[in-house]
């Protein structure tokens, strides 16, 4: 069996800053989701044509801003001019993407902790691994607790890993296939982040035995949460900033 490597995590983290509540992936999320007392976020990071890491989920911009096409094949200067805020509500009308470095010097300024989700246009997802394990090196250099970076990609991993070992990884899996724990173990991964519907007694434990910590995404309800708590899984990604008590 494996050790357990220490974790500076909280058990609850919200998804792309405060769930449903406010436009995905802005910095307007990430400050309601810290109003509800929530003290670590999760983001999703991707390259810009010119090399800028920056926060969106999708490949292309068509859902979360008024922009159109691949948002990987355009350059900042378009990105950053785009109204990431109307699709969500009027009283979000005009809030901007934000870069990586933006939210990461929010996060450090505030004491919040951050995982970023890799999140590669297809094709660049060695690059993007590099790029984002760079930039998170370089911004929270000295600061105590690093990011935590998670991936679906293993190549994106791999990319991570390259640039900075030293920054904790987690493999994000939607279904367990096989050679699953072979590709986190090579990865060098402390984390297996899982769809919360694979967690059972014995997937935590596999785990375990393995040196992985065990997480969760996306836990809205509260029969979920409450079966990942009574498995004593060590992270749960949750929408619903509203609802769980994260200090609780």
């Amino acid at each position: 069996m494996n050790a357990l490597a220490p974790w500076p995590y909280p058990r609850w983290i919200a998804h792309r800053g405060a769930g449903r509540l406010a436009p995905e992936n802005t910095l307007a999320a990430f400050r309601l989701g810290a109003a509800h007392g929530w003290r670590m976020f999760e983001c999703d990071a991707k390259l810009s044509a010119d090399g800028v890491v920056f926060l969106l989920h999708d490949a292309s911009l068509e859902r979360t801003t008024n922009g159109r096409g691949i948002a990987g094949e355009q350059a900042w200067s378009q990105l950053s001019q785009l109204d990431a805020g109307s699709w969500h509500s009027r009283q979000y009308a005009g809030e901007p993407i934000p870069t990586l470095e933006a939210l990461a010097r929010w996060c450090i300024a505030n004491g919040h902790l951050l995982n970023i989700e890799i999140k590669p246009t297809p094709g660049t997802e060695e690059a993007t691994g590099r790029a984002v394990a760079g930039l998170a090196a370089r911004l929270w250099h000295g600061q105590s607790v690093p990011p935590l970076l998670t991936s679906f990609q293993p190549l994106a991993l791999s990319g991570a890993r390259e640039v900075a070992p030293q920054l904790p990884r987690g493999l994000l899996l939607d279904q367990l296939h096989e050679g699953w724990l072979e590709t986190a173990q090579q990865l060098g991964c402390g984390a297996l982040v899982c769809n919360h519907a694979l967690w059972d007694a014995t997937l935590v434990a596999s785990a375990r035995q393995a040196g992985l910590r065990t997480l969760s995404y996306t836990v809205n309800d509260e029969w979920a949460a409450e079966r990942l708590l009574q498995l004593d899984t060590d992270g749960i990604i949750s929408d619903r900033v509203e609802l769980f008590c994260p200090a609780g």
